[in-house]
Order: C-alpha cells, then structure tokens, then sequence
C-alpha cells in the first residue's frame, strides 16, 4: 500500500464527533472499526519495513558496520515521517473507504 500518497494529516487534529456515527448509527461502533483497521495497517507497515531492512542483515555485523550503514537510516527516516496508522484509517474510514459488516444478532 502507498502509504506516503494516500493524503492524511500528520498530528492530530480535532474531529467533528458526529461524522464518525454517520454511518453506522454508533459512536462506538466507528470507533472499534478504526482501531482494527489501523492495526491491520500498522502490520502492513511494520511487515514492510522489515523486509527492506532483511536486505541489510548479515550475521557478522559489528558496531562500526551498524552506525555507518546510511540505507538503512534512510529507509527509517522515510517511515518516521509517513502518517501514523491511527491518522490513515480514521482518514479512510471519513472518506468511506472501509469496508466493514456487522454481525447480525439471532432473533429467538
């Protein structure tokens, strides 16, 4: 997932409350929603991330090896910078690009 496109704010910011329950009906509802996506996105980054970084392992490193390696400062730079999770899925939850179903419950 392009992470660095996708056009979210990077600190927090104060939210409308009433636009989370537009369209589910339930504050709390909206907000598990947002919290599993971005877990789902948190290990979509954190997967990607330590597969940029497998290139540069190696089993004889040494402290000098490890400070002077400027690839992988780079690449943690670049993913210091990108939005937080949190930010990404409440940003596609408002725009309406979550994808969620709700259980119905058994009338007896």
């Amino acid at each position: 997932m392009e992470y660095k496109k996708i056009r979210s704010e990077s600190t927090t910011v104060t939210r409308d409350l009433r636009k989370f329950d537009k369209d589910t009906g339930n504050i709390y509802q909206s907000v598990v929603i947002i919290s599993k996506r971005a877990n789902q996105i948190g290990q979509e980054m954190k997967e990607e991330l330590n597969s940029k970084l497998e290139e540069f392992s190696s089993s004889t490193d040494n402290l000098e090896e490890v400070f002077e390696n400027r690839e992988q400062i780079e690449i943690a730079r670049h993913y210091e910078q990108l939005p937080k999770p949190s930010l990404l899925s409440i940003n596609s939850f408002l725009t309406n690009q979550v994808y969620y179903r709700v259980p119905e419950t058994e009338v007896k």
